[in-house]
């Protein structure tokens, strides 16, 4: 399985999510989104490709970065895609399967809602594909039946994207769902509880976004 880390121009956010994606994609095709590279360097990670407008990179590190082989995908400002999404595109476009993002989350609310919807891109759909930051993991849910994997003790949290999401039935978590439907609004996905080092996600229609947090949110 082919894997892809992608690091986007957001915080860090340094913990154990993000530390199990390091250990698991030594040898992960590695893609900056910008700014992201230096995300990139917090974790000591080489680039082997920067893609965006690089609007939010210094000359010197720009350079920096095609001395030390990465390739540079320059992008005109005036463009429809972020650079994160531009980065996903490539990511998909290489075969990738796996594909973890890190950086995606920081002090723009309006950034972090689109890094979390562009997960939803057609060309991602198929692949395991998630949004990792401290102690969090993001992922979206389409039709069908899903295993989760984490700690007896975690939190999870089921938000419906878009609209209604039928059929959901869950199992080994605290508060059961039975072919039920959650709409958009209501929260009453939040802060189920992993009974086991498993669990399960079933829906009939709609897409769900999935929030993992390990230990008690």
């Amino acid at each position: 399985m082919k894997r892809c880390l992608i690091f986007a121009n957001g915080e860090p956010n340094d913990g154990p999510m993000v530390r199990d994606v390091l250990e698991k994609a030594a040898d992960a095709l590695t893609i900056a989104a910008d700014g992201g590279a230096r995300v990139a360097w917090y974790f000591g990670r080489h680039v082997d490709v920067v893609i965006g407008d690089m609007d939010s990179l210094t000359d010197a590190e720009l350079q920096q970065l095609v001395s030390s082989g990465a390739d540079v995908e320059r992008y005109p400002p005036a463009k429809d895609e972020t650079d994160l999404e531009l980065a996903l595109l490539h990511a998909a476009k290489s075969g990738a399967e796996w594909i973890r993002i890190i950086g995606g989350l920081g002090d723009r609310f309006d950034q972090t809602l689109a890094n979390v919807y562009l997960m939803a891109l057609p060309q991602l759909e198929g692949r395991d594909l998630a949004l990792v930051a401290a102690k969090e993991r993001l992922c979206l849910l389409r039709p069908g039946t899903h295993t989760l994997h984490g700690q007896i003790g975690d939190t999870l949290s089921l938000i419906p994207l878009g609209g209604a999401v039928t059929g959901i039935t869950t199992g080994r978590l605290k508060y059961p769902l039975k072919d039920e439907t959650l709409y958009f609004g209501p929260a009453r996905g939040i802060s189920n509880v992993f009974l086991d080092t498993t669990a399960q996600v079933q829906l009939n229609s709609g897409v769900l976004l999935v929030v993992h947090t390990r230990g008690r949110a």
